[in-house]
């Protein structure tokens, strides 16, 4: 069988398995757990085999492709199903299949006690079938219907626990949310079709040379709204920390390794569209310096450590969208900090799910301390992702992060101060805020309290099923970033897809790595300072106005509640208004003039004869007069 034809069953595995297990009812209850994690399974080793074969071939021959059918086959407007395998798609396949699968593994024992534990695999398989498809269509069309299923697979995981109104709720925002990014790029294939008169990648990316800047631009502005929308960056940055709310495998897959770096990938694969469009490549650069400091600044004051991850999350996207938005001199590096954080983040999450576990689903970090005595594998796996995302020297994060601050910085000019600033600022940050949640939960003495019926935590060291998913996740947190760094390994593997430039750096990398040591240790020893050295609250202090609103997600429901819900309330009061007074005024004002008019015209209508004779008389009697009126004349 040649390597073409497999790349159908990376899909047809994972949606397979969802349909096995929302369709074959309680039957399979006992066992959906294992078929969905074998169904993930089997995607990841189809995966293996496809990465195996581009392997052995050259730079230039690595591009597979399959056709399957033709989905719309209409004069002047042809979509096909088809599928297009290369580097980047193929860096994508590997970690979602492979992150997944390990997710999947991770939730068997976490979700060991759930009664709907089935429909909770069910649902993971879809999300993988989804995002496959996402990453590896050959056209903007069918990437929406992936793009649109991994919306509809999240919604279905964040809201899984609907018997709380907080997880509905949820679910419903981002769900919202996301749909004003996919409007985003709904129009964004419009234009293209308008434009180009196709959707597939190659002859859409192949004729931006011939194309006015403007309409790239407006092109490029509405992919960078759809992925603001999916991959959490501000405007549409709100639903992130709500959707804490779901189990903490789909934080896991979700929120950290998959669905928030959809978005990085769109604009990626769309780098020609942004080469030939610079104002819309400065909004992307704007966009992600902007989320990069105000997840980080969020995530610095949450007590929940999930959305104290998920505010880490939102920043380190920002990283990725900003490297994204440096053109060719960032593309290769956006992905290469993608898939580190992938490994590193998920590690994070699946250890604080780990924490959950055994301290009875409590969140508050304020109420943990002491942990490491207690929970050493999750400690040591919890510990290595830590390092990893701030940057400490040697493991994944450490080579992924700094090559995108100096990617800032070859920018070039004033602009490339100023994004390297940013970037280094971003890293003190992340720095204080992640050593913060490492001292609040590990560290200290032990702060657990009973619950709210009395039963205190005794925790415990998490199952195997849960524990082994986070020891080869925190391998990777160790050496992924330094195995792609061995003789720019990554670099050359995307290059042929991305391109890459070296840009114009001011400053030596030597330099650009010893800064980001420096702001390192300040953001570390600032944290240890502040809860290191003293005792940690029960209930965190009022703070200064920053902290406050940090803790409000600087402010961004307010501002959405005032902006837009209660500015839509104003325009849908001004529209009745218009309504009533307007619309409704001429349509009633008419009726009753015809009304007022044929009261009047009806009592002419009296039922006298002599009436009617008058009446045909004088009308007779106007004509003759008008007749020889008109003959005179």
């Amino acid at each position: 069988m040649n390597a073409e034809n497999l790349i159908a069953l990376l899909v047809a595995a994972p949606l397979l398995g969802a349909a096995v297990l929302l369709c074959g009812g309680r039957r399979l209850d006992r066992v959906g757990h294992w078929l969905g994690t074998l169904f993930a399974a089997a995607s990841f080793v189809i995966g293996v085999v496809l990465f195996l074969d581009m392997l052995g071939k050259s730079a230039e021959d690595r591009s597979l492709h399959q056709y399957l059918f033709s989905w719309i086959p209409v004069e002047g407007f042809q979509a096909d199903v088809a599928f297009q395998l290369d580097q980047l798609s193929m860096t994508f396949v590997l970690l979602i299949t492979g992150v997944g699968t390990l997710i999947h593994i991770y939730s068997i024992g976490y979700m060991e006690h759930d009664e709907r534990r089935r429909r909770f695999f069910g649902y993971l398989n879809l999300f993988l079938a989804a995002m496959l498809i996402l990453v590896i269509a050959d056209n903007y069309l069918l990437l929406y219907v992936g793009w649109e299923g991994v919306g509809l697979a999240s919604y279905l995981l964040i809201g899984f626990w609907q018997h709380k109104p907080s997880a509905a709720t949820a679910a419903k925002k981002a769900f919202l949310v996301n749909r004003v990014g996919d409007m985003g790029l709904s129009i964004a294939i419009m234009l293209m079709f308008t434009t180009f008169g196709t959707f597939a990648f190659g002859p859409v990316l192949e004729a931006t040379g011939d194309t006015s800047e403007g309409k790239l631009t407006a092109i490029g502005l509405m992919l960078l709204l759809a992925a603001c929308g999916k991959s959490a960056q501000v405007p549409l940055q709100s639903w992130l920390g709500d959707a804490m709310e779901g189990p903490t495998p789909v934080s896991a897959l979700i929120h950290a390794a998959t669905m928030v770096t959809a978005g990085v990938y769109l604009i990626v694969r769309s780098g020609a569209i942004f080469n030939a469009a610079p104002d819309a490549q400065l909004v992307v650069v704007v966009v992600g310096a902007v989320t990069l400091i105000f997840g980080a600044i969020v995530g610095c004051a949450k007590d929940d450590i999930k959305k104290a991850l998920a505010g880490s999350t939102m920043s380190q996207i920002g990283y990725m969208i900003l490297a994204a938005g440096l053109g060719p001199i960032g593309y290769v590096f956006a992905i290469m900090h993608l898939v580190t954080h992938g490994f590193f983040k998920a590690g994070l999450f699946l250890g604080a799910g780990s924490v959950m576990h055994g301290m009875n689903d409590e969140v508050d970090m304020r109420r943990f301390g002491g942990l490491r005595k207690y929970m050493p594998v999750t400690f040591v796996t919890f510990g290595l992702g830590y390092l990893a995302i701030i940057g400490f020297p040697g493991l994944s994060g450490f080579f992924s992060k700094d090559k995108i601050i100096e990617a800032a910085f070859a920018k070039g000019g004033t602009e490339g101060w100023i994004l390297g600033a940013v970037t280094l600022l971003g890293a003190a940050i992340t720095a204080f805020y992640m050593t913060r949640v490492m001292l609040l939960t590990f560290f200290g003495e032990k702060r657990w309290q009973p619950d709210a019926e009395g039963h205190e935590p005794h925790p415990h060291e998490s199952p195997k099923s849960m524990t082994i998913p986070m020891i080869v996740l925190a391998f990777g947190s160790v050496f992924a970033g330094g195995f792609f760094s061995i003789g720019d390994r990554f670099l050359h593997w995307l290059e042929p897809v991305t391109g890459h430039s070296h840009g114009d750096s001011p400053v030596s990398a030597t330099t650009v790595t010893a800064a980001t040591m420096v702001v390192l240790v300040i953001g570390v020893g600032i944290a240890w300072a502040m809860y290191g050295r003293k005792p940690v609250p029960a209930v965190a202090p009022r703070g200064s106005l920053l902290t406050r609103a940090a803790r409000r997600d600087l402010l961004q429901d307010d501002f959405n509640h005032v902006v837009l819900v209660r500015g839509g309330e104003h325009l849908t009061r001004s529209l009745v208004y218009v309504d009533h007074t307007l619309v409704d005024g001429v349509v009633n004002g008419t009726a009753a003039s015809m009304g007022g008019l044929s009261g009047r015209l009806r009592k002419l209508q009296n039922g006298y004869a002599r009436s009617y004779a008058v009446s045909m008389f004088g009308g007779t009697a106007v004509l003759i007069a008008a007749t020889l009126l008109m003959r005179a004349v």
